[in-house]
This record gives C-alpha cells, sequence and structure tokens, in this order.
C-alpha cells in the first residue's frame, strides 16, 4: 500500500497554540509516516524519530530505518515532530501524541496494540527516551526503547547543541535535571534497545552507560551494545561491518518482547 502521512493535530488546535498547552507549531506540521510491514499482520509497530540536535530531522535515520524494520516483520511510522525554535514541550506532546495515535489506530490496521515501541537516534533517541520516561497516559507508554547513540542527559556529558535547541540558552537546573533521562528512570519504563560508539565525539557514550545503569539499577530489561569504534550518526551503519549488524540484534530484541 503507499506510504500514509497523518496529521499530528488538528488545525483548531494548531490555531490556538501560541502560550497553550499544545505548544507551538514554527518549525513544522508535525506528521507520521506509516510503513506497514507485508508480514505486519499481527506483528508490534516501531515509531522512529530520526536525529538532528532538536533543530533539524536527519533524512537518514528515518524512512530507511523505517524500511529496515519492515524487513523484519516490523510495521513502522516516522515521526515528524517540532523542532527549534519551538521549544519543550513541544516535541514531548508530539512524541506522545504520535504513540495514543499508533496504538489507537493498530486494531483496525490488524497489528498489535499493545506492542508500540518508539526508536530514537542522537537527539531523537533523547525524545524516544523522553517518551518513554514521562508519559502521562497508559496509552502514551510505549512497550519498548530503541536508542541509537542517544543524547540522554541534559548535564555536564550532554551535547550541548541539543540541549539549547531543545530548552533554550537560559533554561534553569531543575528543568534540565528533570529531562536528564537517567533521572527519570523508574519500574514502569520500557524495555530498552541501547547501541552507542565508544569514541563517538558528538555525544559521549557515556550517556548511554548512565541509561544503561539507572535501568539496571531497577531491575529493567535492556541491552546495551558499545562499538569499540564508528562516528557520530551512523544510522544503519551499512559501511561499518562491524556494526551494521545492530538492526538484527535489535529485531530479535523486539521479538522476545512479542513484537
Amino acid at each position: 500500500m503507499p506510504y500514509e502521512k497523518i496529521a499530528l493535530w488538528s488545525d483548531a488546535e494548531k490555531q490556538v497554540s501560541s502560550g497553550s498547552a499544545f505548544g507551538t507549531f514554527k518549525s513544522c506540521d508535525p506528521t507520521l509516516t506509516y510503513y506497514p510491514a507485508e508480514s505486519g499482520a499481527g506483528r508490534g509497530t516501531i515509531i522512529v524519530c530520526p536525529g538532528g540536535g532538536y533543530a533539524g530531522k536527519a533524512d537518514h535515520e528515518g524512512e530507511p530505518i523505517a524500511l529496515r524494520l519492515n524487513e523484519s516483520g516490523i510495521n513502522a511510522y516516522v515521526l515528524d515532530y517540532r523542532v527549534n525554535p519551538d521549544l519543550h514541550p513541544a516535541p514531548m506532546l508530539d512524541a506522545r501524541r504520535a504513540i495514543g495515535l499508533a496504538r489507537s489506530r493498530a486494531q483496525a490496521l490488524g497489528t498489535r496494540p499493545d506492542r508500540i515501541g518508539i526508536m530514537g537516534f542522537s537527539a531523537g533517541g533523547h525524545l524516544a527516551a523522553t517518551a518513554g520516561t514521562t508519559w502521562d497516559q497508559e496509552k502514551n507508554r510505549p512497550d519498548a526503547m530503541i536508542l541509537g547513540y542517544p543524547v540522554i542527559t541534559l548535564g555536564k556529558l550532554t551535547h550541548i547543541g541539543s540541549r539549547i535547541n531543545l530548552l533554550g540558552e537560559t533554561a534553569d537546573s531543575t528543568l534540565t535535571s528533570d529531562l536528564s533521562i537517567e533521572n527519570r528512570v523508574d519500574r514502569r519504563t520500557p524495555p530498552a534497545f541501547i547501541w552507542h560508539t565508544a569514541d563517538d565525539e558528538a555525544v559521549p557514550v557515556e550517556n548511554s552507560l548512565m541509561l544503561a545503569s539507572s535501568l539496571a539499577a531497577r531491575q529493567i530489561s535492556f541491552a546495551c551494545y558499545i562499538y569499540p569504534h564508528g562516528r557520530h550518526g551512523l544510522g544503519l551503519a551499512a559501511d561499518q561491518p562491524d556494526i551494521c549488524h545492530w538492526p538484527e540484534l535489535c529485531a530479535d530484541f523486539l521479538a522476545g518482547l512479542g513484537f
């Protein structure tokens, strides 16, 4: 079937956006694009959040990832979420809305409403992890998180550009700490698949290690793969023979969760 693009917010919601609970809509009109797997009936669905430092969205971390998930029989959406000059909570609200919308559509599409996961890369990984740890309703809680070289902390070891683009130049320490995902993990945090490279020069590997430590402390199921070498922003890592198998490892992990 042709790929389907769905608006996240109604015109009425966008028209009253200034100063409202929906946030501002300066950067884009947020959408979900659906990529059904040929063998996806009765299977789970993953929402993909491309990275881009909360300033843009990298093409190679969107549709190519969705199509690779399709090859594993997993249905996918790519989320076009708001970025700077739209500040927090706009991206988080988009991710929450996307999870709820994907869940509400699942039964009609013949997919599993109880297996809706979220995947993100770099700053998109921070967004995916935010969705997994700040959900406000059960329908918005993802059933898995897949995080590629994610921004996790907004503290000392963060990617500064992502923090500024999300929170502005003068974010207070309380908000910075509250959106540092290592501080938000609890017993309802969903299982996580994490991968990173040890010499990532943009987002320090400690981001993934801090999250793994927090998950372990609360006995949340996770897999964490740290590869010795590799630049930031690898996506599928097709040109990296030591890393390009991560989608297969991820598919196995998701299969173990019933996706």
